[in-house]
């Protein structure tokens, strides 16, 4: 998937456009496409380039956790990566499809997450999870599709994560959790069951601080990245019960307990425009 590098390109939107071509025809990556972001500030400006090349626009925001060694001197305790429309599935009782590329990466993971109510423009102030609160129309359950064309992704880090879209290929939305205000958030919780077998167990306490805290997060991290976040848009807040490794020809559920389950199978990804 490499190509010769432009005169008037910069590193950015080299990786980017050979990120955004390898997702776009499912085609795996030996290794990351030039040199690695040298920090998380650079990788985000990949992953703004790669947005701006995607053929369909952004309609919701991942987040994942750094673990503390692993953080730069930024001190980022998460990360962000877009969601594109068309590749958010929502569901009722049907089985979801996730379509991994062959060679590369793909894991299934337990989310819950938040649809905003309302447009939110960047500001200076970081936000807290009681204002991020305020900005919610609804909590839903999830399974967000990490994905992609770099097998070795996680193993390289947060900033190839980044770069390459937050490691996300989608998301598979279930329905919503009536009254969560009411309750106790770490009440919620899920286990997640890949071909039968039960592969991690978790919740809501499960997430450093909290799904609100990673809320709180994802609208500060994209304020600084000068981002405007709509109304609709969906937010997942981290993986619930880990990040499981999953294979064409298997078939996941995450089962929030009375709240739903949602269902997927795992087919080969084929080039796609979107």
């Amino acid at each position: 998937m490499s190509n010769p590098l432009p005169a008037s390109e910069n590193p950015s939107e080299t990786i980017a456009r050979q990120l955004v071509a390898a997702r776009l025809a499912a085609q795996s990556l030996p290794a990351f496409p030039g040199e690695l972001p040298a920090s998380l500030e650079d990788a985000y400006r990949c992953q703004d380039a790669a947005i701006a090349r995607w053929p369909a626009p952004v309609a919701g925001w991942k987040v994942g956790y750094i673990a503390p060694e692993r953080r730069d001197d930024g001190g980022d305790p998460r990360l962000v990566g877009p969601i594109f429309a068309g590749r958010i599935q929502v569901l009722a009782d049907a089985e979801g499809e996730f379509p991994v590329i062959a060679g590369g990466f793909a894991a299934i993971e337990a989310e819950f997450v938040f649809r905003l109510a309302r447009d939110v423009a960047p500001r200076a102030q970081a936000w807290t999870a009681e204002q991020a609160a305020a900005e919610v129309a609804a909590l839903h359950i999830g399974m967000e599709l990490a994905g992609s064309p770099l097998a070795a992704i996680n193993a390289l880090g947060p900033c190839a994560v980044v770069a390459d879209c937050g490691n996300n290929a989608g998301l598979l939305l279930g329905p919503a959790i009536a009254n969560w205000q009411d309750g106790a958030m770490d009440t919620l919780t899920c286990t997640a069951w890949i071909d039968g077998e039960l592969v991690g167990r978790g919740g809501a306490a499960t997430l450093a601080g909290g799904p609100l805290t990673a809320l709180a997060f994802a609208l500060s991290r994209n304020a600084r990245c000068g981002r405007h976040l709509r109304a609709g848009d969906y937010i997942t807040t981290g993986a619930a019960t880990g990040i499981h490794d999953i294979r064409a020809g298997q078939r996941a559920v995450v089962d929030f307990g009375a709240h739903g389950r949602v269902h997927c199978r795992a087919v080969t990804a084929s080039g796609s425009a979107a």
